[in-house]
């Protein structure tokens, strides 16, 4: 099967290089294909003629991009979505895999979070461009499975994080900006300044475990209408991640936490139950080993990250 994979160059998209497949993976990045413009992504479907697609591509980041440039997020991701899933529908693309995120989730929903939940109620304030974009992802996708019964079918991570992430210190995530700031405090001699107190939990998913999972969404054939949570749920507060990862960098200076920024919602615990039921065999990679790799691959590369 010839599988086309929207945000093919970014952390989850080149993540599906380091796992066995028996399909034609086409990863296709930003270089490739300008997702905002509708006809060019008409054309790389024509092009391609993929069998399925697993639709990656987003303009993502942490709490402050969300917080500062929330319509720019959700007006490029409803672009991208739109297009990605009407191309797909023109070309009679029969199975499309969207990547969705719990941010989707409402602010004040019943713990842990299920996939049930997931409209009943606004997202949290500081992230509903980017949230309402990625539910009208999944809104889009069970509309065209009805007028045209098409299997599209859509999955929700939590924090990934892994080799090849974003490293940017503005608007990245909260894994690679820590490891960034970390390893530049070392090398610097400086302290880093992290945003809030340190107190929230978060899940963490290795970006390969993502990649493994969705392919075996794709290769079992998951036909519901119903979005599924795939992420693991080992939660930690932002402040033992940071501990971890000072360990790991061998950083033994001091921290410091700047409570008057914003750091989101205390906690989003999901669950997973849905999928392990149906995927008993899914393992995750423990939080210290994704680190440990993570980190390896960051020093190795470091300043040639994405982001710097």
């Amino acid at each position: 099967m010839k599988i086309l994979v929207t945000g093919g160059t970014g952390m989850v998209g080149s993540a599906f290089k380091a796992i066995k497949t028996k399909h034609e993976l086409i990863l296709v990045g930003s270089q490739d294909c300008n997702l905002l413009n509708s006809s060019d992504v008409l054309k790389m479907f024509n092009y391609h003629q993929p069998d399925a697609v697993i639709h990656l591509a987003a303009k993502v980041g942490g709490v402050k991009g969300n917080s500062e440039f929330v319509s720019d997020y959700f007006c490029q991701n409803i672009l991208m979505n739109t297009h990605v899933l009407n191309s797909a529908k023109i070309t009679n693309t029969s199975k499309v895999l969207s990547l969705l995120s719990t941010c989707i989730y409402p602010n004040n929903p019943d713990y842990p979070l299920t996939e049930d939940q997931i409209h009943n109620g606004e997202p949290h304030h500081s992230n509903f461009g980017y949230a309402y974009a990625k539910r009208m992802l999944e809104v889009h996708s069970r509309a065209i499975r009805q007028q045209y019964g098409y299997n599209y079918i859509t999955a929700v991570p939590n924090n990934i994080y892994g080799i090849n992430d974003d490293f940017d210190l503005e608007n990245g995530h909260v894994i690679p900006a820590i490891i960034r700031k970390i390893w530049e405090a070392k090398i610097t001699n400086t302290v880093p300044v992290f945003w809030g107190t340190g107190r929230p939990l978060r899940e963490f998913t290795y970006s390969q475990d993502i990649a493994k999972s969705l392919m075996v969404l794709i290769d079992d054939n998951y036909d519901s209408h119903e979005p599924i949570n795939i992420g693991n749920t080992a939660e930690f507060s932002i402040k033992e991640v940071v501990n971890k990862i000072c360990n790991v960098l061998s950083y033994h200076g001091e921290v410091t936490w700047d409570e008057s920024k914003p750091e989101g919602q205390f906690k989003k615990p999901s669950s997973n139950k849905k999928f392990l039921k149906l995927f008993p065999n899914t393992e995750y990679t423990n939080l210290d080993e994704g680190l440990e790799k993570t980190c390896k691959w960051f020093v190795s590369n470091y300043p040639k990250i994405r982001g710097y």
